[in-house]
């Protein structure tokens, strides 16, 4: 047997056309030499759920299905409920009904655990699941990619080491001397927090440091926080155009960050395509955790219907604010809510509108200014101004008329968004200049 050695998609396309024929773990590790254990692992470790029916049958895995009593009356909404037709044979109102409970497949309990070769796969409608070659391949590279770059440093552990190390830099103490009497605090070497300090991790900087700042240092490149990129399994710019091209008639939301300087405040826009209108939220630090509170309040204000209305499908950056993608989409219920996917690597022309609009913002806050100085309602004013101004291409109309066209004003007095005259409209850094 092989050991010690990494799986190629070789021997990944082996398996899946061996579990295909329902061969054992055991037939396929001699197939492809190696231990019926490692073939096992590499089955559960690249599973794909996906949920859908059989030939003519719709997905629907209520344990209640068979003996389903409800005749339309889940959804009010749906032509099932004029003609009076069985829920059971729909399959879209299970996780509204309050009589819904999930069946499991007794057979993906133990080996194979999943569908590949299932004598019942053309009639099955329960949530099916299956290991592919080309994904788990895919997913393979991504995760290895992943664990040769970066720092293997999440934002909560990052935070621990900054408000004990920072502080202490800045009254005068090296690193040495804080880790020294700071063992119980600091889970990190003296060589790794010179590191840190040096790509600029903490608030503290090196200039801190009155004997580091004597050396002239070396030209290195910064190197950013670690980011899980197999959360972009599924929603890449390829995925994104093949998802719109099934389901046309969704708007899109484009989503991005507007930075002041290096380290400050940051804004998250949120740019409605359709209308032209965009909007603004200030944030401390550019990280995941303040985009996700910022959705949640917008989920907490809107209500499910007005948000899934207005997000059913956002289009990010791969910057690590927007790493953590189920936290956009899933509410504190589990609740499917939007569908989030990243562009290529360095194109943010994939979503020009979106960068487009941050003229408008750079007009009245140039580059380089402290965004820390204002207030998330002097940020309100000024997106007020900007969706108030007439566009040449949306027929001189401003974003804020053509918002209120296709969603009404409800949602735009929900949001706290105004109307500015256009006569009193101001695009210059005098609209927020503090007095």
């Amino acid at each position: 047997m092989n050991k010690n050695k990494h799986l190629v998609f070789d021997e990944r396309y082996v398996i899946e056309h061996s579990l295909n024929k329902n061969m054992s773990f055991k037939a396929i590790g001699k197939q492809i030499l190696k231990d019926c254990t490692t073939v096992s692992k590499e089955v559960k470790a690249h599973i794909i759920f996906e949920k859908k029916g059989a030939p003519y049958r719709p997905f629907n895995d209520c344990l209640n299905r068979k003996h389903c009593f409800h005749y339309g009356d889940i959804c009010l909404a749906c032509e099932r409920h004029k003609n009076r037709n069985k829920c059971s044979a729909c399959g879209h109102c299970t996780t509204s009904c309050s009589d819904y409970s999930k069946e499991e497949c007794p057979k993906l309990s133990k080996a194979p655990y999943v569908c590949n070769g299932c004598d019942l796969l053309n009639s099955c409608t329960l949530e099916k699941r299956f290991y592919k070659a080309l994904s788990a391949q895919k997913e393979y590279e991504l995760v290895r990619s992943e664990s040769r770059s970066g720092f293997n440093l999440c934002e909560d552990e990052l935070k621990q080491l900054d408000s004990v190390i920072s502080p202490l830099l800045k009254n005068g103490q090296s690193i040495h001397h804080i880790l020294a009497n700071n063992q119980d605090k600091i889970s990190c070497c003296e060589k790794t927090a010179y590191i840190y300090a040096d790509s600029g991790l903490f608030s503290a900087r090196n200039i801190d440091m009155p004997r580091k700042v004597r050396f002239k240092p070396r030209k290195k490149k910064s190197v950013p926080l670690k980011v899980d990129k197999s959360c972009r399994i599924g929603r890449t710019y390829d995925d994104y155009k093949l998802y719109r091209m099934n389901n046309p008639s969704l708007p899109v939301t484009e989503l991005d960050s507007v930075e002041g300087i290096k380290g400050g405040s940051v804004l998250l826009t949120i740019h409605f395509v359709l209308p032209k209108l965009q909007l603004a939220f200030l944030r401390e630090a550019n990280d995941s955790k303040s985009v996700t509170d910022i959705f949640d309040h917008l989920y907490e204000l809107l209500g499910f219907d007005n948000f899934t209305k207005l997000f059913p499908l956002c289009l990010a950056d791969n910057g690590t604010e927007f790493s953590d993608p189920f936290g956009i989409e899933v509410d504190s219920d589990g609740v499917i809510r939007s569908r989030v996917f990243y562009c290529d690597p360095s194109s943010p022309g994939q979503k020009g509108a979106c960068e487009n609009n941050h003229e408008f913002i750079r007009r009245i806050i140039p580059k380089f200014t402290d965004l820390g100085q204002y207030a998330q309602a002097e940020i309100n004013l000024m997106m007020d101004h900007i969706n108030s101004y007439g566009r040449p291409e949306l027929g001189d109309k401003s974003p804020y008329e053509m918002f209120e066209f296709y969603y009404g004003k409800e949602i735009l007095d929900l949001l706290g968004i105004h109307k500015i005259p256009a006569n009193e409209i101001i695009l210059k850094p005098e609209l927020l200049k503090h007095k």
